[in-house]
């Protein structure tokens, strides 16, 4: 080491000293910062992967909150034709049971009119006729009028041609329990035991009895009599 003019205690105090300086910078330099960049590097994959969870719920909640408002937006539609319908539900039987308590008031008032017209009638009877025309005949008479009923038969089904399975029966007063029965059992003698029978009040045939049995009309009607004797009559 003499010949090459390197003096050994020297060189070993250089050697020491520089593995010294390579200790402390490894030991308080290089690693405190190759640990800061890893935690560096750690935080920033733990952002990013925190960053793609979070847009992971954010795009799950977007969609979640989207069904949720779809759903939502169903039921309410569906609500709200539900609501529809049961307000026009609502507004037609309405109207189908004032129709019905009209329809019924109006036979009341014409029943207790009947009343009043066969009074008038059995009392204009009576000046016309005296005593000829008894009480019992005069009643008879005037429901026969109303009813078109003649000694238990409905006349003008007696020699008429009808069928079908239903007959609307138009009279110009409401008729009583027995003259509906009178009549129910004519139509039926003549459409058969299965027929449905319904009645009607129509102050406008005046008197007589409309029977509709399909498209057929069988005119009894006392404003029927008069149109065709003014016909006759031209």
């Amino acid at each position: 080491m003499d010949a090459l003019g390197i003096n050994l205690g020297y060189f070993l105090v250089q050697v020491l000293n520089f593995l010294i300086i390579v200790f402390v910078i490894n030991a308080w330099i290089v690693k405190p910062v190759v640990g800061l960049l890893e935690r560096r590097r750690e935080s920033i994959a733990q952002g990013l992967e925190d960053a793609r969870v979070a847009a992971e719920a954010r795009a799950n909640a977007e969609a979640e909150a989207e069904k949720v408002l779809r759903e939502a937006t169903e039921r309410a539609e569906s609500a709200a034709k539900d609501i529809k319908a049961s307000a026009e539900a609502d507004v037609v039987r309405a109207r189908e049971e004032a129709k019905v308590e009209v329809e019924q008031e109006k036979e009341r008032v014409l029943g207790d009119l009947r009343g009043q017209v066969a009074a008038l009638a059995m009392a204009a009877a009576q000046r016309l006729v005296g005593d000829a025309l008894d009480e019992q005949r005069q009643h008879r008479l005037i429901e026969e009028f109303f009813s078109g009923v003649k000694s238990g038969k409905v006349v003008m089904l007696e020699d008429a041609p009808v069928s079908g399975a239903r007959a609307e029966v138009t009279s110009a007063l409401p008729l009583t329990d027995s003259e509906k029965a009178q009549v129910r059992q004519n139509v039926l003698a003549k459409l058969g035991g299965e027929a449905e029978i319904s009645f009607r009040v129509d102050p406008n045939i005046l008197g007589g009895l409309v029977i509709r049995v399909g498209d057929k009309v069988l005119d009894g009607s006392v404003s029927g009599q008069l149109a065709d004797m003014a016909e006759k009559l031209r």
